[in-house]
């Protein structure tokens, strides 16, 4: 890795950038529109949950984290090893400015390289600049999970989310 692109290096996502993500993921949470969790985890967590492969942060001239991307398995069952589920977030002082769209990019990328053959999102339908985004890449909207879950904390607590449900497959493997 180390990919410059868009004003932003890519590199390997690791403890030592672990502060800066979970305030990236802090925001996002209290966006209201990123994730339906209340907190971010701990980094043993994170590490836990994450794979750790295909982990990135984006960082700025100053080595600052501006966005990151992490992908989970989609499940634990053999025939699904090649699908995972991806995250990404960006600094709200540097969405729109291509760091999203250079780190799915460069996951499509090492993704196809590592031989994943799908990558699966879920984004809640107002948060339509990831949904642009993703659908830049060859992500398509396979459909929308309605009512999935209630919020309990936060700018929407008490409201029911839809989640809509995008899935890239690669040309490159099976």
């Amino acid at each position: 890795m180390g990919i410059t692109t868009t004003g932003v290096r890519l590199a390997p996502l690791n403890a030592t950038h672990w502060e800066q993500v979970h305030a990236i993921y802090a925001a996002g949470i209290a966006s209201g529109h990123a994730t339906f969790s209340d907190t971010p985890p701990t980094w043993a967590t994170f590490d836990d949950d994450k794979l750790p492969l295909l982990r990135t942060v984006a960082l700025d001239d100053d080595g600052r984290v501006v966005g990151w991307l992490a992908c989970a398995p989609h499940s634990h069952r053999l025939v699904f090893v090649g699908v995972i589920e991806v995250s990404i977030y960006v600094h709200p002082d540097h969405r729109e400015n291509g760091v999203g769209h250079a780190l799915l990019a460069n996951l499509v990328s090492e993704s196809e390289q590592a031989g994943f053959w799908t990558l699966q999102s879920s984004v809640f339908p107002e948060n339509v600049a990831s949904i642009a985004l993703h659908s830049s890449l060859g992500f398509r909207v396979v459909g929308t999970r309605q009512r999935v879950g209630k919020m309990i904390h936060g700018p929407m607590a008490g409201v029911w989310r839809d989640l809509v449900v995008l899935e890239r497959r690669s040309d490159q493997v099976g």
